[in-house]
């Protein structure tokens, strides 16, 4: 135990982790949490799938705001739990998390690097593009291409018809869709670059050139007061992962118009693809869009998929499309999937509702750890109290095993903050001074034990050693009873009061391990000395004090008599 307890300490100086990470309600911050609902007759939609892709979206949006050490986790089936910590503006936080996540497809009208461009660059010839496409096949990413400071390269990711068999050569150097049995439409002239005389065009393009999509307060910008009909400015990750910024017109399709999405491997062609059904109304839209965007050279040939104005994938089109499309390029399973749920989540039926939210500063935080701690020592100062007026000098064993269960929870918590995100609120707090009753309980049972067995007239040694069994027993019921209360706690519990089921949770087992393999241990060795072995008055121990009955003696055995006249 010893060696354990070095070893944990010496850990938790290692690591720089040498205090518990606070949480929201002690450090300052929102806590936000939201609850899933479904359109009545679609209960099926709250399901593990689509809560993990609203995580992520969330967490998008939570990190839009330029918030670190945000948590954003699922609790139960159908709640999400939100902590964000201070230094975020609170109302501006729910806004974000609180609304439906706005799905939209909409034509590419410019496309370049995500820093700020300091010069035009001169628009490539058609073999030129080709060339560019060629060069970026092969690599893993999400469907979009690969960093350039082109404005007009094209993106990676190709829209296809379901079904597609064999590809034929197109203008971008990948291979190109194919129609599902519909004539192309003719070029549509009237699909271009705004014009820049216009004042709306010429801000618009200012904007453009100045954006810097590598600061998160100017993306999170981007997406304030927009309108589906407004052509607008917006950022994106290319396959690289590098971000890249666009000029997208207005919305063409809506993201409640897809029926359904998936990532999925196409075994004919070995590629990754996502798949896309629309529905009725929304198959005309797309097979409008398609239309005009096949006739244009890239990157007019582009149309976006925006998720609450972030770009998710900005594929080209060759063909006019309709009810059934896919996105194919250089695609992995994890790339195709997460666009095939994002893509899913806009025409999902499902929505949030704000449980609780709950706001704490920093110096009300401070306070209430305060509060908390002085309860704990209070509440420690009186179990010490009890036991030493009580058990005399059996007090230092049992104030020993608290001193070894509270290194042990320190340095527990101290390690789990960083390793699996375990975060001290006050519950938690309520918690732990919870288990300093629960931990000497444990050490109570066995004290009596043994005291029960030197009132039967046994010595310290054999009593240590018989009273163990039947304190172990008692001791391993009582833990097992508080171990499956914080357990159940804490799956069905949401938000803080889980903190509290953890740290009773872990502090019971903590106090099994002290019990077995410290008390025990040090009760045995303590057995052996003059003080404790002799029962002297102050051990605690002391045999007239506690009633014990006289050592058990044997009568000697007598021979019976073999004369009569004797017996």
């Amino acid at each position: 135990m010893l060696i354990v307890m070095a070893a944990l300490t010496g850990g938790m100086f290692l690591s720089g982790d040498t205090t518990p990470r606070l949480g929201i309600d002690l450090a300052g911050g929102t806590t936000i949490t939201l609850k899933a609902k479904a359109q009545p007759g679609k209960e099926d939609a709250v399901n593990e799938t689509n809560m993990n892709t609203a995580v992520g979206i969330i967490e998008r949006r939570v990190n839009g705001l330029g918030v670190s050490e945000a948590e954003v986790q699922t609790q139960g089936s159908s709640n999400i739990v939100v902590n964000i910590p201070k230094g975020t503006n609170s109302e501006a936080a729910r806004k974000q998390v609180g609304t439906t996540a706005q799905l939209y497809f909409r034509p590419v009208l410019n496309v370049a690097a995500g820093g700020p461009v300091q010069q035009e660059t001169p628009a490539p010839s058609p073999s030129s593009s080709a060339s560019a496409g060629a060069e970026d096949k092969g690599k893993k990413g999400d469907g979009k291409e690969s960093p350039s400071t082109n404005p007009s390269a094209t993106a990676q990711g190709r829209a296809v018809t379901e079904g597609l068999k064999a590809p034929t050569p197109g203008t971008s150097g990948t291979p190109a869709a194919t129609t599902s049995g519909k004539p192309a439409e003719k070029k549509d002239p009237a699909a271009k670059t705004p014009d820049p005389s216009t004042p709306a065009a010429s801000g618009l393009e200012q904007r453009f050139t100045a954006l810097n999509c590598t600061k998160p307060e100017e993306r999170s910008a981007l997406n304030e007061n927009v309108k589906p009909e407004d052509t607008i400015v917006a950022c994106g990750k290319n396959s690289a992962g590098q971000w890249e910024k666009y000029i997208l017109g207005p919305a063409e399709v809506d993201g409640k118009d897809v029926d359904s999405a998936k990532g999925q491997l196409d075994q004919q062609r070995g590629m990754w693809i996502v798949t896309m059904d629309f529905t009725k109304s929304g198959s005309k839209k797309f097979e409008k869009i398609t239309g005009k965007l096949s006739q244009q050279q890239a990157p007019l040939n582009q149309f976006a998929i925006v998720l609450d104005g972030e770009v998710m994938s900005a594929p080209s089109v060759q063909q006019t499309l309709s009810a059934n499309a896919e996105i194919s390029g250089s695609f992995d399973r994890e790339s195709a999937q997460n666009l095939g749920n994002i893509l899913s989540y806009g025409a999902l039926p499902l929505s949030f509702e704000e449980q609780s939210v709950d706001t704490v500063s920093a110096a009300l935080g401070g306070e209430q750890l305060r509060a908390g701690l002085i309860a704990g020592a209070i509440g420690l100062a009186l179990v010490i109290i009890y036991l030493v007026v009580y058990y005399r000098g059996l007090s230092i064993v049992a104030i020993l095993s608290l001193l070894a269960s509270a290194v042990l929870t320190y340095t527990l918590m101290s390690l789990l903050g960083p390793g699996i995100g375990f975060a001290l609120n006050l519950p938690a707090v309520c918690g732990a001074i919870v288990a300093i009753g629960i931990t000497a309980d444990s050490f109570i049972v066995y004290f009596e034990r043994i005291r029960d067995e030197i009132r039967e007239g046994r010595t310290l040694r054999p009593a240590v050693e018989r009273a163990w069994p039947r304190a172990r027993r008692t001791i391993l019921v009582s833990d097992f009873v508080s171990f499956l209360a914080a357990a159940v706690l804490f799956f069905v519990t949401v938000g803080k009061v889980q903190g509290f089921a953890f740290t009773l949770g872990l502090t019971t087992l903590l106090d099994v391990v002290v019990v077995f393999f410290f008390t025990k241990p040090l009760m045995t060795l303590l057995a052996r000395t003059k003080f404790f072995g002799n029962g002297h008055p102050w051990s605690g121990l002391d045999p007239a004090r506690l009633g014990a009955k006289p050592p058990l003696r044997r009568s000697r055995r007598t021979t019976a008599p073999t004369d009569p006249k004797e017996a």
